[in-house]
């Protein structure tokens, strides 16, 4: 990802003529698509070119040949297909990759936002202020159709989690709507191929200190027995892409508060196998040791999955080395913590929770610092409200 891309784009003059390119993902959309491409080709005008991609995620039903005939009457319309369906996050890579305009917009193919509010979101581009322009469906004075609760509750949860993380102050980080200059766009790696896409392309263009503006739009959700598709599964795997693409680059002391939360369940992990070896028999020090290393190894997966990656320092044999080496020197700081507070007469439980939380300090310096050396985002700092 380049982070140097954000250099401040020239204004455009308001009768200058535009190019945007609008990438429609498409799967089993058959009923809505023609609507879809006649609503987006409706705002074209003399300042505002059109460059329609539609792209097939291997549908079962007719969209595909839908598309194809809409490609045949309209020159502008562009149709990419997956051989395979590989989600929502791969179709809008493969759009993007494609697009040649000044600009480039994400349209759902089900119809539930309206491509009127594109020209809204293109006027801070179009004048040089913005580099990324976001639609938010909880801003808006439009239409809004009334829908579940928990659906808007889960997504206010997950936006004020990426707003933590990323220190912006969206209201609807997982917007469809997502406009960008093309160059922008063009120089992230889109890694998410369901809707992960959201919160990870949410979280680079905060690396990227993009200026980022936000308006109001209207919203025609879908219920599912109309056809909507995202579930439950996409709101555990967008919270796992907030963590996964924020917490490698922002501060310490954030990093520090999350492996907090995993060292703490290792250290559940920890209590709980020592205790039980214990009352199998087993004698302190192979106690200790035993439910060390077994609480390590879930506390080295979790923070690989979640806080760190794998790409610092070390090759993967030498990093697996260098791990077990930390694992063995704090493994012998807990052994002889364990043993000196259970000297000093406390119970082998408490000697241990207390043992644990020295460790969990020593644990997370030896991950962030000799295992995973990894640079925290330099450029992160609190943004001055505008």
């Amino acid at each position: 990802m380049n982070l140097e891309i954000a250099a401040t784009a020239a204004p455009r003059s308001p009768t200058e003529r535009v190019k945007l390119s609008v990438v429609i993902p498409c799967y089993n959309e058959e009923r809505t698509l023609r609507a879809c491409v006649d609503a987006v080709r409706a705002i074209a005008d003399a300042t505002l070119e059109l460059e329609l991609i539609v792209v097939n995620d291997c549908s079962t039903d007719a969209s595909l040949e839908v598309a194809l005939e809409l490609a045949s009457e309209f020159p502008e319309l562009v149709v990419l297909s997956h051989e395979v369906n590989r989600g929502k996050g791969a179709a809008v890579r493969t759009g993007i990759a494609r697009a040649t305009g000044d600009f480039v917009a994400i349209q759902d193919a089900d119809r539930e936002y309206d491509p009127k509010d594109l020209k809204r979101l293109l006027e801070p581009l179009r004048s040089g202020d913005a580099d990324v322009v976001i639609g938010s469906r909880f801003l808006s004075a439009g239409l809004h159709r009334v829908l579940y609760f928990w659906h808007s509750l889960g997504n206010r949860f997950l936006t004020t989690l990426s707003n933590m993380l990323t220190d912006l102050n969206l209201s609807d980080m997982e917007s469809c709507y997502k406009v960008f200059r093309r160059e922008v766009i063009q120089s992230i790696e889109i890694e998410e191929n369901r809707f992960g896409f959201e919160p990870e392309v949410v979280a680079k263009i905060a690396q990227m200190r993009l200026r980022i503006y936000e308006l109001g739009i209207s919203y025609r959700g879908r219920t599912y027995a109309e056809g909507k598709k995202i579930g439950i599964r996409d709101g555990w795997r967008a919270l796992y892409c907030i963590l996964k693409y924020n917490l490698p680059r922002v501060p310490i002391a954030i990093q520090f508060l999350f492996y907090a939360v995993i060292g703490g369940f290792s250290a559940i992990v920890n209590l709980l196998l020592f205790i039980a070896l214990i009352e199998l028999g087993a004698a302190l020090s192979v106690a200790t040791l035993t439910a060390f290393f077994l609480a390590a190894f879930v506390n080295y997966y979790l923070s690989v999955l979640l806080l760190f990656r794998h790409k610092a320092r070390w090759r993967t044999l030498t990093e697996i080395l260098v791990f077990l080496l930390v694992v063995g020197v704090v493994s012998l700081v807990d052994l002889a913590c364990t043993r000196e507070f259970v000297a000093l007469g406390l119970p082998p439980a408490l000697a241990k929770i207390f043992s644990t939380g020295i460790g969990l300090v020593l644990n997370f310096a030896g991950r962030r610092f000799i295992v995973f050396p990894e640079k925290s985002n330099p450029d992160w700092k609190p943004q001055n409200p505008v």
